[in-house]
């Protein structure tokens, strides 16, 4: 949802103009509502219009309706086709002998709805997996549905706690320590390829994180200097992460060139280290 115009009095009168980008900021629209507000919107309708041989024709007019709140409804069908496909994609995708836990999470009560359809419809089709299952799932609050609240979802110390011993926290929270080493320690907490294989090769690397997308580069060589420095770094009792470009913390990593890690010990910073034996050449 974009904020295109804001005109807002003292006393909380005024208009604001919104761009919905998503069938989700509908929903963001009605929780916005009040009974008595105006709402105008640009519409295409069809206007059919008959001459006087008796022949009937149809155009397509623009124009712009205004619109007075009295009541407000959610498409109560609707959304309960959203919860259908959401329960046929748990059911089609979720292995539940691996899967520890299920988070269910929104702004408003739209997780308390869910969750409520979710089982009843289980008790209703007699779904034994759901059932059997229903302790591995937690309804948590999220600011908004976007997937980069899945990060906010993931630091809730409530949430961490329960979720300690799956690959998704410990992903978001080896990459939180490597945000921390950045700024209180640099020397230890390298990104970037050529840096990271440098500090590979000093035997230096604790944690290595890294970019499943990296495995798939075009270029077949940088593919196997990726794949030596994940082998040397276990070879040498490093810890190796494999991120999911799929998750959050993945598309995090990406933005840091895909690669990086923590060091057991400090190394000094290269573009010093280049200065140097540029200096000592000359």
């Amino acid at each position: 949802m974009k904020l295109a115009h804001k005109d807002i009095e003292k006393d909380n009168a005024g208009q604001v103009t919104l761009i919905p980008e998503e069938a989700e900021d509908m929903w963001h629209t009605y929780n916005l509502l009040h009974v008595g507000d105006s709402l105008r919107a640009s519409t295409i309708r069809k206007v059919q219009t008959e001459s006087s041989t008796g022949s009937v024709g149809s155009s397509r007019v623009r124009t712009t309706l205004t619109l007075c709140v009295a009541t407000i409804d959610f498409d109560s069908q609707a959304l309960e086709r959203f919860y259908e496909a959401v329960m046929q994609g748990i059911l089609r995708h979720f292995n539940f002998d691996v899967v520890k836990c299920v988070l269910v999470a929104s702004p408003g009560f739209v997780k308390d709805q869910f969750i409520s359809y979710l089982f009843k419809e289980a008790v209703r089709q007699d779904c034994k997996i759901l059932l059997e299952n229903r302790s591995k799932f937690m309804v948590v609050h999220s600011s908004s549905g976007h997937k980069y609240s899945l990060k906010e979802v993931l630091c809730d110390p409530a949430v961490t706690a329960l979720l300690s011993d799956t690959k998704a926290a410990g992903e978001v929270k080896a990459l939180e320590d490597f945000y921390k080493m950045l700024q209180q320690e640099p020397d230890r907490a390298f990104y970037g390829l050529a840096h990271v294989e440098r500090a590979s090769e000093a035997l230096a690397i604790d944690i290595l994180m890294i970019s499943d997308k990296l495995f798939r580069h075009q270029d077949i060589a940088t593919r196997s200097r990726y794949v030596r420095l994940v082998d040397n770094v276990k070879e040498n009792g490093g810890n190796v992460r494999i991120f999911s470009s799929l998750h959050v913390s993945g598309e995090q990593l990406n933005q840091l060139s895909g690669v990086v890690a923590v060091l057991r010990f400090p190394i000094a910073d290269m573009s010093e280290a280049e200065e140097d034996s540029s200096s000592d050449e000359d």
